[in-house]
């Protein structure tokens, strides 16, 4: 029976999911024994694995699931579920329906954008949103999401009739839609699970440790999508997204950085990429498109996209 459904490269990412749990129930485990030095280090270890999670292991997986039997994917799922804190499967719904169908566009004729989480959709004069608001204060609406999960345990994790949002990017086929609506009471009760265990065994790290990390986690990924779109332009399918061409980092991030290319072609396997880009290079090359110098989590370090937008906007674009 086949088991990979593309690549056996896709398992390293499934070993990196693992460790990741293994590595947080060692440091839940010896929070209370450890050192302030090392409780800090811990947390920002904390911090790289859930901000790594959703940036290249989750979000290769929404698009790819690795497995061919489904059983291996739904288990994946919630796994990093409880790595990540939020369900994975309702990230792909809104990740791979919404974003990758509105591709961060501006605000309509509603006065709203249709892409969730557009860096245009709370900026004025058709402008980004501030990174502050986007970033930092956008994290509290996913922790408190987080936090929402808990609760769910007196429906028993099923999706409720008030998350309107959900049941609109479901899918249409009656057999599809209740498999996604069963992985998402999946991913939901392993994450409560999960919490509850942790809490039992160490209350300490999950308030001082866990929490803050996954609020902080979730502000380095609103910044990483900011910057994977600040500048750009949405009306243009070969310029609506900024990428990072830089080696190590696409080795490291599994090509995370063709992130103009991965909205091109979103079904395309994280190790196809490079192929996108060549295939897609003349019209490349034929429009004003942003690629950045830096990665997409220290974009605020390329000067030149900022003067760039600033001059968008002085010259009404």
């Amino acid at each position: 029976m086949r088991i990979w459904k593309n690549t056996r490269l896709d398992g390293i990412l499934l070993i990196l999911s693992v460790l990741q749990f293994i590595i947080t129930l060692t440091i839940a485990l010896s929070w209370n024994q450890a050192s302030i030095f090392l409780q800090v280090g811990a947390f920002v270890l904390m911090v790289m694995m859930i901000s790594y999670n959703i940036i290249v292991i989750s979000h290769v997986f929404t698009h790819q699931p690795w497995f061919e039997p489904a059983f291996l994917n739904h288990c994946v799922s919630m796994l990093n579920s409880l790595n990540i804190g939020q369900s994975v499967e309702i990230y792909k719904l809104t990740h791979v329906k919404n974003h990758h169908k509105y591709n961060n566009d501006r605000k309509g004729p509603n006065g709203s954008t249709q892409d969730l989480s557009s860096t245009y959709r709370d900026g004025e004069n058709q402008d980004h949103s501030g990174l502050f608001r986007y970033a930092f204060l956008g994290a509290f609406g996913t922790l408190f999401g987080v936090l929402k999960t808990l609760s769910y345990a007196i429906r028993i994790w099923r999706v409720g009739k008030n998350e309107s949002l959900i049941f609109s990017l479901l899918s249409k086929s009656t057999t599809k839609r209740a498999l996604e609506l069963r992985q998402i009471q999946l991913d939901r009760l392993f994450i409560s699970i999960g919490i509850l265990f942790f809490t039992i065994i160490n209350w300490q790290w999950v308030l001082f440790c866990f929490i803050p990390a996954l609020y902080l986690s979730f502000a380095l990924v609103n910044i990483q999508n900011y910057y994977e779109h600040f500048g750009a332009e949405p009306s243009n399918r070969y310029a609506n997204s900024v990428s990072y061409y830089g080696r190590l980092y696409n080795v490291i991030t599994f090509n995370d950085g063709y992130h103009q290319e991965h909205h091109l072609r979103p079904q395309m396997h994280w190790s196809r990429l490079p192929e996108v880009h060549t295939q897609f290079k003349k019209d490349f090359d034929n429009v004003n498109r942003v690629v950045s110098p830096v990665p997409a989590m220290l974009g605020f370090f390329h000067r030149g996209r900022t003067q760039q937008s600033e001059k968008k906007k002085s010259d009404g674009i």
